[in-house]
């Protein structure tokens, strides 16, 4: 499943790198937004995988809701004038280290458990 996931994120990026898409500058902030919760919520989904406890359902939810809102903070604060984005940045990269390194512990515990 991992496997697969990886292969998905691999070729969207791939798919997305080459096509001769521009997006505007006033709207380049939210779609930065949107992908770095994107990436949060399939990080927690490898980590739920590794933990043998995911759900696809829990992971579809949460990475479609999870955008929505991280983009939706993004615009509530550029309406008020608060650079809220950041806070937004900040308490996503910090679940995503956490999830990276939980998942990296769990990995290297199992292969220890193999050897």
């Amino acid at each position: 499943m991992i496997a697969l996931a990886v292969m998905g994120l691999s070729i969207g990026a791939i798919i997305g790198w080459n096509l001769p898409l521009r997006i505007p500058a006033v709207h380049a902030r939210y779609l930065a937004i949107a992908v770095l919760a994107g990436l949060d919520s399939v990080f927690g989904g490898m980590r739920a995988e590794i933990e043998g406890r995911f759900d696809g359902v829990v992971f579809g939810s949460g990475f479609f809701f999870n955008m929505l809102l991280a983009a939706g903070l993004t615009y509530v604060g550029d309406r008020l004038g608060v650079e809220l984005y950041l806070a937004v940045v900040v308490a996503l990269g910090v679940r995503m280290f956490q999830n990276v390194g939980a998942a990296r512990r769990l990995w290297l515990s199992q292969y220890r458990q193999k050897r």
